[in-house]
């Protein structure tokens, strides 16, 4: 496989990922308006920020193992799906478990061709070295 392509493969989901996680941190940022105290603001600073830390430490596993970001990733998005049906418009589950699921798959799809490309036709293995 090409070296670019590689990059690509290798980068993409993480960059997708990270993104996803400010995507949903914005929305932690409607606490501000609520007329707490401070100490009642962080702490509910801190509890809409829960889903982005969960997101940031599959994403610090998945950095080392990709098929476990080819499984954890649609299932954060499927989990979503379950626990928040039929309270919001159909497009607000497209934006929240859309994301994980591509992620997902692109972690997948990284993982299938560094596996395939770390193997010779021999069946011999060589080393991988992503920059």
């Amino acid at each position: 496989m090409i070296d670019h392509t590689k990059r690509v493969l290798f980068g993409t989901p993480r960059l997708l990922c990270i993104l996803f996680a400010v995507f949903i941190s914005l929305f932690a940022l409607d606490v501000f308006g609520e007329g707490h105290g401070f100490w009642g603001t962080m702490l509910a600073l801190l509890k809409h920020l829960i889903p982005t830390g969960l997101l940031l430490v599959v994403l610090a596993i998945t950095w080392r193992w990709e098929w476990v970001g080819g499984l954890l990733f649609p299932t954060l998005g499927v989990l979503y799906l379950v626990t928040a049906w039929g309270r919001f418009h159909w497009s607000a589950y497209v934006a929240i478990s859309g994301p994980p699921c591509l992620v997902g798959v692109l972690f997948l799809v990284s993982w299938f061709y560094r596996d395939r490309s770390s193997t010779t036709s021999l069946g011999q293995e060589k080393e991988t070295v992503i920059p």
